[in-house]
């Protein structure tokens, strides 16, 4: 397993993170139990999980997901130093999580004590915010025209930013969080919260996770740009685009226990019928190279300069191998030429 900086936390995460959405919806505690000891056991030092968790949110599995991992933790108390542990506050528009309401100074404060509960542990190494209050280009909403920027009040959102900073730091002084990061947001959102935090010396941004894939590469080059010169770790979520790109829904397949057949908060955009020609295309370049989609798309998400640590997630162990089995792998030159002529057929596909 190979590591990289967190940013600029001083800590060392593995290439791989392990993402834990599914657990309490598609997977059981044991399932959880086996996924976190084979994953540790692989050299994996990073999971990864959010309020909100299981997916898809519903008012019946809030707060399960961390709920799993805090079992573990009480049975395996003295392990808790073998992993850097991230969560997430929920943002607006879940009616049953805080009223649905904004992200603030108060519900930072009350979200890291509740998840902190669940967990069952003292302190949470990297704490992000799921989304900004501000409407992002995240979720399906970044085609030109889709949102608009001008009708933000920019001023508002800064003081809010700062309200939230503010607890961020809190916390972190009370030492219930290490580090903060960001999920779903911008070069503006980075650039923003660097800035409050050196106007008013408090804690700095360390990380942003956003969806990052073969079908959906808009962070490249801008904010991917951002996130290296301000020492910003970079953590693509949805590398294999909800399993699109593992190839189990070519020709409109819809396997049983298949996330795709579950119902979709935002819908199914990503099944479009440019991301079903790429999808076919990258899974015939891979058995081309006697490498799986998932193998392909993986490897290749690694090997994006700038990339820090990728989040994958299983439903099954043998999943689990395979997806951490391939940041193993170096593609070729002519592996990466051939994915680079397909993505200049499908830059776009959804």
């Amino acid at each position: 397993m190979q590591y990289s900086p967190l940013g600029h936390s001083g800590l060392q995460v593995s290439r791989v993170c392990l993402g834990t959405m599914t657990w309490g919806k598609q997977n059981t505690q044991n399932d959880a139990n086996a996924q976190i000891e084979y994953a540790l056991a692989q050299g994996v030092n990073f999971i990864d999980t959010a309020e909100m968790y299981a997916v898809p949110p519903t008012a019946d599995t809030y707060g399960t997901t961390e709920t799993i991992i805090g079992n573990w933790l009480a049975d395996n108390p003295a392990r808790r130093e073998e992993f850097i542990l991230a969560s997430k506050i929920a943002g607006n528009g879940l009616k049953y999580i805080r009223g649905g309401g904004d992200i603030t100074g108060e519900s930072v404060i009350s979200a890291v004590n509740d998840s902190l509960a669940r967990l069952q542990t003292d302190y949470i190494d990297l704490y992000q915010l799921h989304w900004p209050n501000r409407t992002s280009p995240h979720f399906g909403k970044h085609a030109p025209g889709r949102i608009s920027f001008s009708d933000v009040d920019a001023q508002a959102h800064s003081a809010q930013m700062l309200e939230i900073l503010q607890a961020l730091d809190e916390c972190v002084k009370s030492g219930k969080i290490r580090h903060f990061g960001l999920s779903n947001d911008t070069p503006w959102g980075i650039n923003e919260y660097v800035r409050l935090s050196e106007k008013h010396n408090l804690t700095r941004v360390t990380a942003i996770q956003n969806e990052f894939s073969l079908l959906q590469t808009r962070d490249w080059p801008f904010l991917i740009e951002n996130c290296v010169h301000q020492q910003v770790a970079y953590l693509p979520w949805s590398p294999l685009a909800t399993g699109a790109l593992t190839g189990k829904y070519i020709g409109g397949a819809r396997p049983e226990g298949a996330r795709w057949n579950l119902v979709q908060r935002n819908g199914l955009f990503r099944d479009t019928e440019q991301s079903s020609a790429a999808v076919a295309a990258y899974s015939e370049l891979a058995q081309k190279h006697q490498l799986t989609p998932a193998q392909l798309a993986l490897a290749w998400c690694n090997q994006v300069d700038g990339v820090t640590s990728t989040i994958i997630g299983a439903t099954s162990l043998e999943q689990l191998n395979e997806n951490i089995s391939a940041f193993e792998l170096t593609l070729s030159d002519q592996v990466l030429s051939d994915i680079a002529d397909i993505h200049r057929q499908y830059p776009v596909p959804f």
